[in-house]
């Protein structure tokens, strides 16, 4: 419910009030579920209505009335002018969030459904965000444990040249009727194609882990654009409607992400002496991005003030609800496994009372869906704390091995000085 209440975005602009035939300066608000125009001089609120109940929204003009947008809301048609700081922008953000409240399960459609769930339901759509999650987190995971294993690669292929390096070096100080310099210069040519499959296959393997789309603004530009954000495993990348690529961030090209409201971030890289790249991004689906972003870029991301209530909501009161969703859980299978038996006289009535309420909030159809989507959870689980121990023993190996790394190359280092 708290996310209803955020202020997505609001435009200065004039508002035409039919009653009393006249435009009223004010401010016209988008949150996520709603349009709302405030009058400036009155404080009041004129303008009130859900995105559901929107059928049309389009820029239209008249001879009284210029670059206005038209919002067409059941029966009722309501004008904006003035609109700051252009008409496109408005009808852009606007646009987006109207069409992709549509598609979502908050519609018009699934917002009579909703009020009739099932507190099972509930449950089931808790955990079955928070499999998601996991299963996002395991593909980020997984990419990284390759990022090790192809080190480990280069690493070991780095000490094979060492090998060769320092034979050739020995073959140099060694007087030149030595034997083996024929065979010694083959060495290194065999390791090539390896090198070259390594790369190729690392660059295959990157997989998607999300895709949505967004309202693209190039750094102060006031003209904005749709189009789609994709994170993967090794960074994210901003392109076009048709798909096109408008800019691509590797993980150690983004300086900073700002997280401005729960649906809209800036991505930034600096440079020195040219102006930086920077691009602000705003979505419907962005709260879905966000935490991906925030496990991946965890040390460059920073949400200011109006995203702060975002984090606290999605963090702070999941301790307790995920106590009572233990607790109903707990007493859900209590009562289909053991059905309480009367007492006798009210307390008896007291219990039959307690469990039918038990019963009409999750039925047993539910509570084998639940267990089943835990049963995945606790999979999921094992199998990414496997991940991490073997990440554990394998940076472990990275260490050692670029210590030894390192002594074999300020030894041949010092060596190569000697012979020049």
């Amino acid at each position: 419910l708290m996310n209803e209440d955020i202020r997505i975005h609001s435009w200065p602009c004039s508002y035409y009030l039919d009653t009393s035939k006249q435009w009223v300066s004010g401010r016209l608000s988008l949150t996520p579920v709603a349009i709302k125009f405030t009058a400036d001089k009155t404080g009041e609120l004129l303008v009130n209505f859900h995105l559901s109940s929107i059928s049309e929204i389009k820029k239209e003009s008249s001879n009284l009335i210029f670059s206005s947008l038209t919002i067409l809301e059941k029966n009722t048609k309501h004008w904006f002018s003035s609109l700051q700081p252009n008409r496109n922008v408005v009808f852009n953000i606007l646009e987006h969030f109207w069409r992709e409240q549509l598609l979502s399960s908050q519609g018009a459609g699934a917002e009579a459904a909703a009020l009739q769930s099932t507190k099972g339901k509930e449950l089931t759509g808790l955990l079955s965000g928070s499999q998601k999650r996991l299963e996002d987190t395991a593909k980020v995971l997984h990419y990284q444990g390759e990022q090790f294993d192809n080190i480990m690669r280069g690493l070991n292929k780095i000490e094979g040249d060492m090998d060769v390096a320092d034979r050739l070096l020995t073959e140099l100080e060694s007087p030149s009727w030595w034997p083996f310099s024929s065979k010694l210069w083959k060495a290194p040519l065999e390791t090539k194609p390896k090198e070259t499959a390594t790369v190729s296959d690392s660059k295959n393997q990157e997989g998607i882990i999300i895709r949505i789309p967004v309202i693209i603004t190039h750094r102060t530009d006031s003209n904005v654009k749709p189009g789609k954000l994709t994170l993967f495993a090794s960074g994210l990348e901003i392109s076009d409607c048709n798909s096109q690529v408008i800019h691509r961030f590797e993980s150690k090209d983004v300086d900073d992400i700002r997280v401005h409201t729960p649906y809209e971030i800036s991505v930034r890289q600096r440079f020195i002496g040219k102006p930086d790249t920077s691009y602000r991004l705003l979505s419907a689906k962005m709260p879905e991005a966000i935490p991906i972003l925030e496990m991946q870029f965890s040390k460059k991301i920073q949400f200011l003030e109006d995203a702060l209530g975002f984090v606290g909501a999605r963090k702070s009161p999941q301790v307790d609800l995920g106590t009572s969703i233990w607790q109903a859980a707990t007493g859900l299978l209590g009562g289909v496994v053991q059905p309480s038996s009367p007492v006798g006289g009210r307390e008896g009535m007291d219990n039959d009372q307690v469990q039918l309420q038990k019963q009409e909030k999750i039925s047993q159809e539910e509570a084998k869906e639940l267990k089943q989507i835990l049963q995945k959870l606790k999979g999921l689980a094992l199998e990414t704390e496997a991940e991490l121990e073997r990440q554990d023993e394998a940076l472990d190996s990275i260490t050692t091995s670029v210590d030894r790394a390192t002594l074999n190359i300020d030894k041949q280092n010092r060596r190569i000085k000697k012979l020049t």
